[in-house]
């Protein structure tokens, strides 16, 4: 029974990120604050904290939260994770509302860790300090379209410059791109500004060329997809570890050729890849340690890739 109440609430958690982005913290499984912190001293149990918590990226929040599961119902309180550590219930708190919000996150102590779906600017790290990072895997931005899109039976690739022009709105119907398409409006579906996704398209693919203004912009990475998947006419750029999630529900294209698969992604010849990071300003206690050799094991890259990523090797 408790398997599964700690399941459920890591679901909803999960799918109020995906419709909302959500920035507001919330459990990864339930804690409880008057846990008995066993027959250590007084200073142990005021210096230790039996809660992590993670903000950032609508991409790796569902990750970091379903390792985090795995995590409290392997040991459930912190005393069975390690005999010097307090028996305290174990508390994981993660969050989604983008790269920069992780970012500010952890440069306000907001949060322990920040989530990020791109590469952290050198700017970012002076401004942290003492930053220690975590890259747990790849992901990939795959310019993907409805299955019952009509460009699908007549082409599986488009150029980076029509994918330009797309997002641009050069093109603003189908039959712009290719005149054997009807002559319906293309639907534009991109992250919000705040999104990692956002700063990794501009810079791989669009360049100095802005996004057109009435792009719908999503909340989350899993919002994005789920506009492509209602709208037969949408394109976007969804997250490879989210398409294969949603395997059949839309199709990514090759780019000037190249198939957005795991072997593409890892040797660089699909360009529009992305790391996933995790990064905490100054050393980490033991608690935070135990967890996180947990995410950067091989059990943790386990999980990434079975939600689709890949992880860092």
């Amino acid at each position: 029974m408790k398997r599964f109440w700690s399941i459920l609430l890591c679901m909803l958690l999960v799918f109020t990120m995906a419709l909302t982005g959500c920035t507001s913290q919330a459990p990864a499984a339930p804690a409880d604050s008057d846990s008995a912190a066993g027959d250590k001293p007084d200073e142990m149990k005021n210096e230790f904290k039996a809660q992590i918590t993670f903000n950032g990226s609508s991409t790796l929040a569902p990750v970091i939260s379903a390792i985090a599961t795995d995590f409290i119902e392997g040991y459930t309180t912190w005393n069975k994770v390690d005999p010097s550590f307090p028996e305290q219930n174990i508390a994981i708190y993660v969050s989604a509302g983008g790269s920069g919000a992780g970012v500010k996150a952890v440069l306000e102590d907001t949060s322990d860790f920040g989530m990020l779906a791109r590469e952290i600017k050198t700017e970012e790290k002076e401004k942290i300090g003492d930053a220690k990072d975590f890259t747990l895997g790849i992901d990939a931005l795959t310019i993907s379209i409805n299955p019952e899109n009509p460009l699908v039976k007549l082409r599986d690739s488009l150029t980076t410059e029509e994918v330009k022009k797309i997002f641009a709105g050069e093109y603003k119907f189908w039959d712009e791109l290719d005149s054997k398409l009807p002559h319906k409006e293309i639907v534009v579906v991109i992250r919000d500004l705040s999104g990692g996704a956002h700063e990794v398209f501009q810079k791989s693919v669009m360049g100095e060329t802005q996004i057109r203004p009435d792009a719908i912009q999503s909340p989350s990475m899993g919002a994005l997809v789920t506009k492509v998947i209602e709208n037969k006419d949408a394109i976007g750029y969804a997250s490879f570890g989210m398409v294969n999630q949603n395997k059949g529900k839309l199709i990514p294209l090759k780019v000037d050729g190249v198939e957005p698969t795991e072997e593409n992604i890892v040797n660089g010849s699909y360009k529009i890849s992305r790391p996933l990071i995790v990064v905490k300003r100054g050393e980490l206690t033991p608690e935070q340690k135990a967890f996180m050799d947990v995410v950067t094991s091989e059990k943790g890259a386990k999980i990434i890739e079975q939600m689709g990523f890949v992880p860092v090797k």
